[in-house]
């Protein structure tokens, strides 16, 4: 799942290659990413891309006087360039391996910019709005950790206190907005605190490892990101990660095994001597 860092480097990617150019005509290819159906994307043929920016997970590409272009990626969406006319990618990826594409914007240069979704159900949504706001999933966003305005009473709003296992509560889009179950793996093996455990029964020192942690590794793989081509950011991240999706590996810190344990309808990942005292998260049987 795109996560904030992936998704700000892809809207400063797109900020810098759309800013200024004209939608010439648009390819609808899954009706069911047409969220505004009063508005379709179709509306957008003629208007003028004004830049790009993110809302947690979300792209919102402003275009023409007051219009925008929100896009959720959900799971396995993602953006890529291609040449009008065409069939081929801008990527390195093997075309016969390459997600299929479910709305396509031609630009007035000829190049045109598709949303892909790898998923075995569509995840990727679009919406044609005057304010991003509009999108219930923007208008319910808690703050974002990479935001210069983001404080310690935001974090402690979010966290402190909650009947929740701290990973479910730096998923929740509502109390913070950009993070998933990659980030989230991270953070928690950055700041040493069990991924299971209740964020009320967190002590005073947890609290600040953690709000260090959940600032600095997401700043971290913003900058980290910054620059590097769109079709190169998932491996980047795979890469950079120290814990997640590495079950078998050492821990980077201790040394230990890291290990999988179940969250969700997914797996995460930790490391025993870091995070849990030792002790073995149950793993659902398959």
């Amino acid at each position: 799942m795109p996560e904030s860092p992936e998704v700000q480097a892809l809207v400063d990617d797109l900020a810098a290659r759309l800013t200024g150019r004209s939608i010439s005509d648009v390819d609808v290819v899954e009706f069911r990413v047409e969220k505004t159906r009063a508005r379709p994307p179709s509306s957008l043929v003629g208007e003028r891309v004004r830049g790009a920016s993110r809302h947690g997970k979300h792209v919102d590409i402003a275009v023409g006087d007051s219009q925008h272009l929100v896009v959720s990626l959900g799971r396995h969406g993602w953006a890529r360039y291609r040449d009008e006319g065409s069939d081929t990618p801008a990527t390195d990826v093997p075309a016969g391996d390459a997600p299929p594409t479910l709305i396509a914007f031609a630009l007035d240069d000829g190049e045109v910019l598709e949303f892909t979704d790898a998923g075995d159900w569509v995840s990727l949504g679009c919406w044609i709005v005057d304010d991003p706001i509009e999108v219930p999933a923007i208008a319910k966003l808690g703050p974002d950790p990479a935001d210069s305005e983001f404080s310690r009473a935001d974090f402690d709003r979010a966290v402190a206190g909650r009947r929740k296992q701290v990973k479910a509560v730096l998923h929740e889009q509502e109390s913070l907005a950009g993070i998933g179950n990659a980030y989230s793996d991270e953070i928690l093996h950055t700041a040493k605190v069990s991924p299971v455990g209740h964020a009320a029964a967190l002590t005073p020192d947890e609290l600040d490892r953690l709000f260090e942690a959940t600032v600095g590794v997401v700043v971290q793989s913003i900058d980290a990101r910054r620059g590097v081509p769109i079709d190169g950011l998932k491996a980047a991240k795979v890469a950079a990660m120290r814990v997640h999706g590495r079950a078998g590996e050492a821990c980077p810190v201790c040394g230990d095994t890291i290990r999988d344990f179940s969250f969700a309808s997914t797996t995460a990942q930790y490391c025993p001597t870091c995070q849990t005292h030792g002790e073995v998260l149950a793993l659902r049987s398959s």
